[in-house]
């Protein structure tokens, strides 16, 4: 790689890569910014210059690039296994991360199941929700075929996941091929589906699930929810106790809830697990992104005794679960996850963290005060910030406008990366990061927001 140019790269990148969530055409008016390498909370593009990560590498880096010690653990990996099959074999590191999972997850979630990303987990978790109620015996069970998400949800890319999700602008065109789903309103506080106010709401969201569950709960299989965050939504908080609230309600109505944890899981929200703030062990949870601390991809959804037991049987009686991976369970990822796991033991992450946390919200107040942004969002180390042309009506810029792109570019002029969701900017800093460098992201984004909506020309 160190033969070209970068000048014949970008003509390259531009030539044959087709990037995700892009509208190329606009790429193609671009310099690309192409990474060379990463250290610690930066990234390096190929002329030398450095950017904090601001978006964590899409929310899966959590002690830095190049981290010594999951380095090692895939180096000593690769040089005794880089791949078998789990169809009919088990390897030493799949079989140790399975433990160590089981260990740190909530009590009860005792069976893992290999993949490679946070889409397949969700659609493995769907298959194994649906299949259970088929094989459970009882024949009113046989009815139990659709599922509940939220509206706005996204729980990845694949069919099954983007049946479950409720984004019209990444969904709506693949409506002809989607299983038919219930959707419940979203807890979107700030555009609030049943045009109540947060300050005197008492979450009747929460009733329209109830409403929802009573009527159909003899058709419904599972409800899939993002606990806490609905991150790709635009970072919508849910209300304290919503959470705890859903499962209250789906052991009710006998109902299995499908935690996705993918992006909220491994510490983005100031603890190991999303449900762990309010006590909540789901029946079935999908666990990807920060799994691996950012190296190599992996996923895994992880099930109760129950649900697995209804999988067992004679061969003749076809209970198998027939779904699976060529990656599954694949050592190397593996071993960077048990380090990575290692590394939160070791370092005490989650209480180092804490500081950070205060920091960061603390830090998101004055966000406020900016003429053009709406609403500020936080959870952990997970912020959105949803940018507005005008405060009292909430309503938006024009696309024209492209002023989140804009604010992506101002904040990379002055040593920052970003990603928005829309008309949201997106913190999702490494959760490794210094007090000093954390302050130093959330200075550029201030400053970057404050320039391109009020001190530039808006055309």
């Amino acid at each position: 790689m160190n033969n070209y140019k970068p000048e014949q790269l970008e003509q390259w990148d531009k030539q044959y890569v087709w990037h995700p969530f892009t509208q190329m055409r606009q790429w193609q008016k671009e310099k690309p910014l192409i990474v060379e390498k990463g250290e610690g909370s930066y990234l390096y593009d190929l002329e030398g210059n450095r950017y904090l990560d601001g978006v964590s590498s899409l929310w899966v880096t959590v002690h830095g690039h190049r981290k010594e010690e999951i380095n090692r653990a895939i180096t000593e990996q690769m040089n005794k296994l880089a791949h078998s099959t789990l169809l009919g074999l088990a390897n030493v590191p799949a079989t140790l991360l399975a433990h160590k999972l089981v260990e740190i997850t909530p009590e009860g979630l005792n069976k893992v199941f290999y993949s490679e990303s946070g889409s397949t987990s969700v659609e493995i978790g769907l298959k194994i929700a649906y299949q259970y109620w088929q094989q459970k015996g009882k024949e009113e069970y046989k009815n139990k075929r659709k599922f509940v998400s939220l509206v706005n949800a996204y729980h990845g890319d694949t069919i099954g996941s983007v049946s479950v999700g409720g984004i019209d602008l990444f969904h709506k065109i693949f409506a002809a091929l989607l299983f038919e789903t219930v959707h419940a309103p979203s807890p979107y506080c700030y555009r609030c589906p049943l045009h109540l106010k947060k300050e005197t709401c008492l979450m009747d969201c929460i009733n329209e699930m109830e409403s929802l569950l009573a009527h159909q709960h003899h058709e419904i299989a599972g409800v899939v929810i993002e606990p806490l965050v609905q991150g790709a939504a635009g970072m919508l908080v849910a209300p304290e106790g919503y959470l705890a609230k859903v499962k209250e309600l789906c052991n009710r109505y006998n109902v299995l809830l499908i935690a996705d944890e993918v992006a909220v899981g491994f510490g983005r929200t100031g603890k190991m697990f999303a449900c762990t703030h309010e006590n909540v062990r789901p029946d079935i949870m999908c666990l990807a992104k920060g799994i691996t601390g950012g190296y190599l991809p992996l996923a895994a959804t992880m099930t109760t005794d129950e649900i697995y037991n209804a999988f067992l049987g004679e061969l003749d009686e076809c209970k198998t679960f027939y779904h699976g991976h060529t990656y599954t369970g694949n050592p190397l990822a593996s071993a960077a996850a048990l380090a990575n796991i290692e590394l939160f033991e070791k370092d005490n992450l989650i209480t180092a963290l804490q500081d950070k946390v205060s920091l960061f919200a603390n830090g998101l107040k004055k966000f406020r005060e900016l003429h053009y942004v709406g609403d500020v969002r936080h959870k952990g180390l997970m912020a959105g910030i949803e940018i507005v042309e005008n405060k009292e009506t909430k309503e938006l810029f024009p696309v024209k406008y492209n002023i989140p792109h804009r604010i992506v570019l101002e904040a990379r002029k002055n040593g920052l990366i970003l990603r928005p969701l829309d008309n949201v900017m997106v913190l999702m800093p490494i959760l490794s990061m210094s007090i000093a460098e954390l302050q130093q992201v959330l200075d550029i984004t201030y400053a970057a927001i404050k320039k391109v909506t009020e001190d530039e020309a808006l055309c």
